[in-house]
């Protein structure tokens, strides 16, 4: 099962950590040195130019990625729903 991050950006359901909400995350300190982080390492993929409203950890293997999305939290929890039967 794949899961739509907006444009022409899928990732597999079973590769995903975790998704969050931007503007309640990032209020951490460890949370913005996180994608800092990530960012550094090249391991940022910012699905849309658009103001963003969610980022997405996968993981496949031993490489992790985070993607940078403009669909919301809650988008994103109802899609991957209804892809799940």
């Amino acid at each position: 099962m794949y899961l739509h991050l907006g444009q022409e950006t899928v990732v597999r359901v079973q590769d995903i950590v975790g998704i969050f909400d931007m503007d309640n995350t990032t209020i951490s300190k460890h949370t913005r040195q996180f994608l800092a982080d990530a960012e550094k390492a090249g391991r940022v993929v910012n699905v849309s130019p658009e103001l963003p409203k969610s980022f997405i950890i996968c993981r496949e293997g031993d490489r992790e990625t985070v993607y940078v999305s403009q669909i919301s939290t809650a988008t994103l929890m109802k899609r991957r729903k209804a892809g799940i039967k």
